[in-house]
């Protein structure tokens, strides 16, 4: 790292921290050859992932509007909340390692649905009614009889 006071490119890292939130280490560095002492920041360097939604807008992503439609279709229903932000951070993980800079919603609603589906199967058909944007009550049961023969196998 190079001292700020005299431009050297060694320097010695004296401590180093967490800050409070966890996001960064906080480094106090002392330079080798002047011997004055700096303190440095490091945080992981995130490339912004895009979503391209269905009219090929694209914004980027948001972790926390997966977070508030699973809760949405959870409402009422027995499912702890470590199960959602287990979800949440599972899609996360999986949308990161992709190592693709775009991912398109439909993606992103399948794999909310593929999460859903294990952990209740009625917030599954609550988010899938909404995804899937039933237009009638055949194409709810059409979705609810797939369901049920994967389930007796």
């Amino acid at each position: 790292m190079k001292c700020m006071y005299c431009g050297h490119l060694d320097s010695k890292v004296i401590d180093s921290r967490l800050t409070e939130e966890g996001t960064m280490i906080r480094r106090r560095r002392e330079c080798i050859k002047c011997g004055k002492r700096f303190t440095t920041y490091e945080t992981i360097e995130t490339t912004p992932i895009l979503v391209v939604k269905a009219s090929g807008n694209r914004q980027t992503f948001d972790a926390s509007k997966i977070k508030s439609g699973i809760i949405r279709a959870c409402e009422k229903r027995p499912v702890p909340m470590f199960k959602i932000d287990k979800l949440v951070d599972d899609i996360q993980k999986r949308i990161y390692n992709s190592l693709d800079q775009e991912i398109t919603s439909k993606e992103i609603g399948e794999m909310v649905m593929e999460g859903l589906k294990e952990i209740d199967e009625v917030a599954y058909v609550r988010f899938a009614s909404v995804y899937r944007s039933f237009k009638d009550i055949s194409a709810f049961m059409a979705e609810l009889e797939a369901m049920i023969k994967k389930s007796e196998k």
